[in-house]
């Protein structure tokens, strides 16, 4: 690990290479065998178990129940809902056959699972005492992608993805935007990153759906990055898919749904939005490890006083001693690169004193500390060091963050720096097309706290009911 720190690219030489580097140094995943594909080494997943934890508590605060559902999807199925499988076709793998033996149905990997839900909900429900019905699953999936990079865009991926269904529109409205408030939350609180919640255009928006919430982040490079998205579906998966109940008025009517999700891709915004030129820099909600003792020269004094101190804090956080027979340098270039926010020395010298070192990843302070007043030096640190590194993705998103009336303008601000654009916008299909083909770049989201005002589209001048982010994305 002492080595390899001295081979992270510096962002500014190479942002993307700097990127794989750190994902690949700090030890979160490897390339899998099959291309676009990763393996999450046991660092990585633990990240994604926190993350878990996290959102299943806020979830079931929603009445949000577990569920598992079939890899496998007959294409038939498939096919029900033209304008969701025109969306995902190009990404879809296919099973074709079973040994040598030819399939007389192909069999689609799932890419996403409303088909799935909702031929289960057609045959669940019948009676509007039936609904609501509220699940969500913690699951793989398969998407091609042309090209892949760890986290961020791979063919095989963690999420979860929630699908329920509703009697009424407004209850499906409702959970669309509560499960909005849940990523909005977390991303801000777990996470530490400043997102915009908000609409996506009709360009952006989710095959099949009516309408795509979403919640957008900006990457310390000035790209963006769609972090969570929540969809109301309406009712055209339950009219494709036959979804009709008997309501209270003994009227059969269709059922309303939303599905929702986030994925491994998170851990590639958190990475590209804290981490620096010497590694990763986590923060401390998500740190498998939150505390690391290094023990700089092992002795017996040493090692008692680093396993009285691992008993004392292991009930408040994540601690782990290096006791490992390593350099002291390599323990904490090491500890550096994994990005553990808090690191304790313990060495002879300072126990003379009944003293230890702490120090912090972010800013890499360090202090002399009495072993009596550990823990609450780590509590203060601890907050400290996460108000720090939200406050300063916050203070990058700020900077990066402008205004244009025109295209001229806009082209003008990216030619310069990379960051979100606030424009008036016509909202239409073909002019969002134009504008991607002559910037690459694409709407992020309607805002939800900046007042739709009229004006003239920035780049065909038509007459604009919307003002939208635009920026370069990954």
């Amino acid at each position: 690990m002492a080595q390899q720190l001295k081979n992270i690219t510096k962002r500014s030489d190479d942002f993307s290479q700097w990127y794989t580097d750190v994902v690949r140094n700090s030890g979160l995943v490897e390339y899998g065998p099959a291309k676009g594909t990763m393996i999450i080494k046991p660092y990585g997943f633990a990240i994604w178990e926190l993350l878990q934890e996290r959102f299943n508590k806020e979830f079931k605060k929603l009445d949000v129940e577990n569920v598992y559902f079939p890899l496998l999807i007959p294409a038939s199925l498939f096919n029900k809902e033209k304008e969701h499988i025109e969306g995902f076709a190009p990404e879809v793998f296919t099973v074709t056959k079973i040994g040598n033996k030819i399939l007389e149905e192909e069999l689609y990997i799932r890419p996403t699972s409303e088909v799935l839900l909702a031929t289960h909900f057609s045959k669940e429900v019948k009676s509007y005492r039936d609904l609501p019905l509220i699940y969500n699953q913690w699951v793989n999936v398969l998407r091609g992608e042309k090209t892949t990079r760890p986290f961020l865009r791979t063919s095989e991926f963690l999420w979860q993805e929630g699908h329920t269904l509703h009697e009424s529109e407004q209850e499906a409205v409702k959970i669309t935007n509560e499960i909005l408030g849940v990523y909005q939350k977390v991303a801000k609180e777990l996470f530490l990153l400043p997102v915009i919640a908000g609409e996506k255009t009709a360009h952006e928006r989710f095959a099949g759906a009516s309408k795509t919430m979403t919640i957008e982040s900006l990457m310390s490079d000035g790209h963006a990055l769609q972090c969570a998205t929540s969809h109301y579906l309406g009712d055209k998966f339950s009219s494709a898919f036959d979804i009709k109940f008997q309501g209270r008025d003994s009227q059969w009517h269709l059922g309303y749904s939303t599905s929702w999700g986030i994925s491994t891709r998170i851990i590639g915004a958190i990475i590209m939005t804290h981490s620096d030129d010497n590694g990763l820099v986590l923060p401390s909600g998500i740190a498998p490890i939150q505390v690391q003792i290094i023990e700089v020269k092992e002795t017996e004094n040493v090692t008692n006083a680093s396993q009285l101190m691992l008993k004392n804090l292991k009930s408040k956080f994540r601690v782990k001693v290096d006791n490992s027979d390593k350099s002291f340098g390599f323990k904490m270039s090491e500890a550096e690169i994994k990005g553990i926010p808090i690191r304790i020395e313990v060495g002879p010298r300072d126990l003379e004193n009944n003293n230890v070192v702490i120090s912090r990843r972010d800013n890499r302070e360090k202090v002399i500390v009495p072993i009596e007043d550990v823990e609450k030096t780590i509590i203060k640190m601890m907050s400290e060091y996460d108000k720090n590194i939200y406050n300063l993705a916050l203070e990058n998103t700020k900077n990066r963050t402008w205004k244009a009336e025109t295209i001229e303008e806009y082209i003008a601000i990216l030619s310069k720096e990379q960051g979100f654009v606030l424009v008036p916008f016509c909202g239409e299909i073909s002019c969002e097309a134009d504008v991607k083909e002559k910037t690459q770049t694409t709407s992020r989201c309607i805002p939800n706290d900046v007042k739709q005002v009229k004006g003239k589209c920035f780049n065909c001048g038509k007459d604009s009911q919307l003002r939208v982010y635009f920026a370069r994305s990954y």
